[in-house]
């Protein structure tokens, strides 16, 4: 099995009663589960439960608790409303007899309507970046354990993500603008599936949005051991069709940091310039003691 049939294996959970679903984890450069597998997993689990000509226009998530990768994930289906042209669903996941995570997402039947959109960012043409497996070895020397530059590349295997500059752990102890641009798409094709597209997104979006908030501090992130923290919530609205198998402009940006918080916000953008999804994300950001003002003991939420 490639890496990204592993994938889509990943984000297909079982069916085990008419509204609850079980999911599996595997593991990655962090000891819990990523978050944006379970946001993922939660929305596939939400879309079945739904008329097919319905398709996801919005979600909002709270991550409850850091998930456990060596056991199962029950989500179970609340079926909030069917409307005439909009059906609401709440998801909570749970491990070991508690919630670790909850959704409530929003599909909608097609509908003409006013149209308009802010425009396509500059960036360079993702072919001309360096992959991940050109970049992340060449700074394997500021992470405090160099191995996880291996981790990191076998948890991205099934998707090429492509940073427009250097990322924050390039650049540690350098304050830079808080604005970040990633190229993405997995690696292969997809089948036609809308809510399987919007699903991988979901699944990347959670990937890099909070490193605008560690460029604004000069900061390198988890593996550089001068940040701890953890996704506190995301909120995602699919405005136009997309295909996660095409290049994708996830550009970034943080307008605030404080209380041990930091907030980023995005845009993504198929590569012909249509604004496909926006993306809000808050995160716990704590300096470890030592690391310099601002930090609280502990990492995560508490």
């Amino acid at each position: 099995m490639n890496a990204l049939e592993s994938l889509l294996d990943l984000l297909d959970p079982e069916r085990i009663e008419e509204d609850i679903f079980r999911g599996l984890s595997r593991p990655t450069a962090v000891p819990r589960v990523y978050g944006g597998q379970v946001a993922a997993q939660a929305l596939v689990a939400a879309g079945r439960t739904v008329p097919a000509d319905r398709s996801a226009h919005s979600l909002h998530a709270y991550f409850l608790r850091a998930g456990d990768p060596g056991a199962p994930i029950v989500y179970t289906v609340d079926r909030i409303r069917d409307g005439r042209s909009f059906t609401t669903r709440r998801v909570v996941a749970v491990q070991h007899g508690q919630p670790i995570f909850h959704l409530s997402a929003s599909f909608q039947t097609y509908e003409d309507g006013l149209e308009h959109q802010a425009a396509m960012p500059p960036a360079p043409d993702p072919e001309s970046l360096p992959t991940a497996a050109e970049l992340l070895p060449r700074h394997a020397d500021r992470f405090v354990d160099p191995s996880v530059v291996d981790r990191l590349l076998e948890t991205r295997a099934a998707v090429d993500l492509r940073y427009v500059d250097a990322p924050p752990y390039a650049t540690a102890g350098q304050v830079r603008e808080a604005r970040s641009q990633v190229w993405f798409r997995t690696v292969g094709k997809l089948a036609d599936d809308p809510l399987l597209h919007v699903c991988l997104a979901t699944y990347v979006s959670d990937m890099t949005l909070l490193d605008s908030v560690l460029l604004a501090h000069g900061r390198g992130g988890w593996a550089s051991g001068d940040i701890v923290g953890a996704s506190l919530d995301h909120a995602m609205w699919f405005h136009r069709p997309f295909r996660a198998d095409e290049w994708l402009l996830y550009d970034q940006t943080s307008p605030s940091a404080s209380g041990g918080r930091g907030l980023g916000q995005a845009r993504i953008y198929t590569r012909d310039g249509d604004l496909a999804i926006s993306v809000i994300q808050e995160g716990v950001m704590r300096v470890p003691r030592g690391r310099g003002s601002g930090g609280g003991p502990g990492a995560g939420r508490d």
